[in-house]
């Protein structure tokens, strides 16, 4: 049995592992000689912003690499919770994996769920074929960190891919429609009640792009329900939101949700979520329709796969060179790396810039290693944190500056389309923003769907 095997045609062709055949993979992997090519093959588990850098920076290089997702695209998460608003179309925030990399004949694409690695015999196992490699980029990315209360993940929905955005924005979408209808005007509140846990970037940005879509998009779909009923509230279990934000900015974030109706709850966890009740750790309840857990992520389910000693958050300990102790040839980036030393002896943090920076360096580490030099330690060059709340408003501290309003809201839509992949999807987004500015106006009020939160598809509660 052999690994990769690539021709001259297209690097994605290759045999099977069969493992009763391969006594010992690792030897089998990384010394028999291949039919076709002496090269080395790169597997990079995922392709978000680190596993797509990681495969940037291999391109046209002396590898053949393989890409393994789930999913066939790539997508902007940041930009989820609009897509959840119905802001924007969710087509216009992701692009496909093989559209990037279609020029490059030494890159490949295969849709596959990685399930565990051997890091003896250098396979990892997908839900169809084995794939064995030389060198191995895990960059799977995180999952919702429900903190050992796994009910959670079955009574709120999550927003970490775009079929949770679309299901967020059926759910609150299909909650007015239900309200129309509703005599009962207790039954009326709580249907047009949504809370958010969470008082992190992902939790403010939701809170202030739901509140808008209320008050200045809704209120006119439905001129006969008092929307002004309508309640957004922002469950934060400590003292403060934006924790990792300067506390001039925290406050002026707090200051603007509350002037857009953002109701925010302090320094009180939610305890449980049941039905349509939200029971809190003092014991009291809301009565809400729509419950959103933005409260915390850990690394994705694979990094309890690998065999390799993990940190906080389930996250993978690597070397400097990010690479997993004893293992030059397999590195981890992103949400599933911790890697101490930002900030002193704090872990990197999990955003997108994190990630991008370490998808490079791996990859010049494997170029490294295949010329017989030394890899290179990762150093991060911090470019800050923003967050947006509704519009012309947003917070953000980079490079020793400490902005709030128009100027760092000016500055989100700058870095935002700078970041999306493809022409299409930055005059797409770029479009609807400057529409939704001028018009107060949603164009994607779609429900396509009625499946309401939670992993098993349970249907909209109200």
């Amino acid at each position: 049995a052999a690994g990769i095997t690539t021709t001259s045609e297209h690097v994605e062709e290759y045999r099977p592992i069969v493992e009763s055949s391969a006594p010992d993979m690792r030897t089998q992997a990384s010394k028999t000689p291949r039919k076709h090519t002496q090269r080395p093959h790169v597997v990079i588990v995922g392709s978000g912003f680190g596993g797509l850098n990681a495969a940037r920076t291999l391109t046209s290089s002396n590898v053949d690499v393989l890409m393994l997702d789930t999913n066939n695209y790539h997508g902007f998460w940041p930009l989820l919770y609009q897509v959840a608003t119905a802001g924007i179309e969710s087509e216009s925030i992701a692009y496909p994996v093989r559209g990037v990399f279609q020029k490059y004949r030494n890159v490949g694409f295969r849709m596959a769920t990685a399930e565990r690695v051997d890091l003896e015999k250098r396979v990892v196992y997908t839900d169809g074929q084995p794939v064995a490699y030389d060198y191995l980029v895990l960059a799977a990315g995180s999952t919702n960190n429900y903190f050992g209360n796994n009910d959670l993940a079955k009574t709120t929905y999550g927003l970490k891919d775009i079929g949770d955005a679309e299901r967020l924005r059926n759910s609150l979408l299909y909650a007015f429609e239900q309200a129309v209808g509703e005599t009962d005007l207790e039954k009326r509140q709580a249907l047009m009640t949504f809370v958010i846990i969470g008082g992190g970037p992902t939790g403010v940005e939701l809170s202030g792009a739901l509140s808008e879509l209320i008050r200045f998009v809704l209120k006119r779909d439905y001129p006969k329900l008092d929307v002004g009923q309508a309640r957004v509230v922002l469950v934060e279990a400590s003292s403060k939101i934006l924790s990792a934000f300067p506390e001039s900015l925290q406050k002026s974030a707090q200051k603007k949700l509350e002037q857009m109706g953002v109701q925010i709850r302090f320094d009180n966890p939610v305890e449980a979520v049941e039905g349509n009740t939200v029971t809190f750790k003092d014991g009291s309840r809301i009565e809400a329709s729509v419950v959103v857990w933005a409260a915390g992520v850990r690394a994705a389910d694979l990094s309890d796969k690998v065999g390799a000693k993990q940190g906080r958050g389930a996250r993978i300990k690597v070397e400097p060179a990010l690479n997993i102790p004893g293992h030059p040839e397999v590195f981890v980036v992103g949400d599933m790396a911790y890697l101490e030393g930002y900030k002193g002896d704090q872990a990197y943090p999990m955003v997108a810039q994190v990630a991008i920076q370490q998808g490079k360096q791996v990859a010049k580490n494997i170029l490294a290693q295949v010329a017989g030099k030394p890899m290179r330690p990762f150093r991060y060059l911090d470019h800050g944190n923003m967050a947006t709340i509704g519009r012309r408003f947003a917070v953000l501290d980079a490079f020793g500056l400490h902005l709030s309003g128009r100027i760092a809201w000016l500055g989100w839509l700058f870095i935002h389309i700078i970041y999306l992949i493809g022409f299409r999807n930055r005059l797409i987004v770029l479009t609807n923003w400057a529409f939704n500015y001028f018009s107060y106006e949603r164009g994607v009020r779609l429900i396509t769907g009625r499946r309401g939160a939670g992993d098993q598809g349970s249907e909209v509660r109200g």
